[in-house]
């Protein structure tokens, strides 16, 4: 196996900042996390590009899972979405 600083670095790959990143979160369906995943990006400063917010219920409908596009300006903007939306009490999981 190859070690981490022997591969080089290929421009064009990976994350590219600034940028715009779809999210996804997953959590309780009686949550209204389609409002909430939108309030809390906002509140960290990020943009949300309201025409892109889907929803999906799981199969049961117990659980629901919430898409949407925003605008981050770095890598650390976009950690801390993941963040921010992991610390709601209601949000299981991000992609």
């Amino acid at each position: 196996m190859r070690e981490l600083g022997d591969i080089e670095k290929n421009e064009g790959q990976g994350f590219q900042f600034p940028g715009s990143f779809e999210i996804t979160a997953m959590g309780n369906a009686n949550a209204n996390l389609r409002e909430r995943v939108s309030e809390i990006l906002r509140e960290i400063g990020l943009t949300v590009l309201d025409a892109s917010v889907r929803e999906r219920s799981s199969s049961q409908g117990k659980y629901v899972s919430v898409s949407m596009v925003f605008n981050c300006p770095s890598r650390e903007k976009y950690e801390e979405a993941h963040a921010a939306l992991r610390a709601h009490p209601d949000i299981h999981y991000t992609l």
